[in-house]
């Protein structure tokens, strides 16, 4: 049975998984220290992500009637980094300061569902930001009908979607399991490792939550940004309202852009962690260096709102300079 463990390239069928190899999955594999470091660094994480992305949702429902189609689908990304820091960070943070995970396989497999639940709702969400931006930017025709309503149907697609995805594996497909250090729990991408079904699950997660999703985000912006060079000085022969309106558009595919960026960077280095871990040598990620991307990755509900805020605070201080010069010139005539 070692055997077949230890040969990559032989049969599958013995390979056991870090979870099964123990008595106790959820002890903690770090050192106690270092729980606490990490405890520590999530709940600084958790406090800022929640307020950050409390008051985004609370100042955009002041003026939700004013909402674009874009803003909305930013609200949406707020109500998802907001669930993840309200449903799943607790967890985690109370097992990292117990040095184990509290809450059994129970816990462990809500928490799970609930981290990529709430992920693959971000990735897509931002997704059908980036596609109404290259509508908008790259294609007038199509992007003027955009309505509200349009906006409120594609985020019941987007929880839909999300929610086929994370309870695929409640259905005997895949499942949720511990991380090798022990103290969280997330897609069981050591499957893949065990049989070709499982290998079949980790690649439609993969394609479907991940590389389509991103491939569409990246195509997007790069169309995005050839139109933005080749029309600026065809906008500058517009009158003021329309280059208000292309302003405005601009701030939300910047805001969009730098969203993005922020989710990918965070969440790249654990996805090329979990894909070794699902398709590389058996076991062979080192545990202390595993913990590293799931932190980052957990930072990522973070971003979002000192990104609101950096952009609307250079908007505003453009637009007051904007006003500021309009009236100067008023004054010289």
């Amino acid at each position: 049975m070692s055997g077949m463990a230890s040969d990559h390239n032989s049969s599958q069928e013995g390979y056991i998984p870090h979870y099964l190899q123990k008595e106790d999955p959820f002890a903690s594999k770090l050192s106690r220290e270092a729980d606490i470091i990490a405890g520590f660094y999530l709940t600084i994480i958790g406090i800022l992500s929640t307020l950050g992305n409390g008051y985004v949702i609370f100042m955009s429902s002041k003026r939700k009637k004013k909402l674009r189609p874009a803003e909305i689908m930013t609200v949406n990304l707020a109500v998802c980094d907001l669930g993840i820091s309200v449903v799943g960070k607790p967890f985690s943070i109370i097992s990292f300061f117990s040095h184990r995970w509290m809450f059994g396989w129970i816990g462990c497999r809500w928490y799970g569902w609930a981290g990529f639940f709430f992920g693959c709702g971000s990735l897509i969400t931002m997704t059908a930001v980036s596609l109404d931006r290259y509508l908008k930017i790259c294609h007038l025709s199509y992007g003027t009908w955009l309505k509200r309503h349009h906006a409120f149907i594609c985020l019941a697609i987007i929880w839909a979607y999300a929610t086929f995805w994370a309870t695929v594996p409640f259905a005997g497909v895949g499942s949720y399991a511990p991380e090798p250090f022990g103290t969280s729990c997330t897609l069981d991408w050591w499957l893949a490792q065990a049989s070709v079904a499982g290998q079949a699950f980790v690649l439609s997660i993969l394609f479907f939550c991940l590389l389509f999703p991103t491939a569409v985000i990246v195509f997007s912006y790069v169309k995005i940004i050839l139109k933005v060079k080749s029309s600026t000085k065809e906008v500058a022969h517009y009158d003021t309202r329309i280059q208000n309106s292309h302003i405005l558009e601009m701030k939300l595919t910047k805001v969009a852009m730098l969203i993005c960026a922020g989710f990918l960077l965070a969440w790249i280095p654990y996805a090329v962690v979990s894909v070794w871990s699902a398709f590389g040598w058996p076991d062979s990620v080192p545990i202390q260096f595993s913990v590293i991307p799931t932190l980052l990755a957990k930072s990522a509900a973070m971003y979002n709102p000192i990104i609101y805020q950096v952009i609307d605070c250079k908007f505003a201080c453009c637009r007051s300079g904007g006003l500021k010069a309009k009236s100067s010139s008023r004054k010289s005539r």
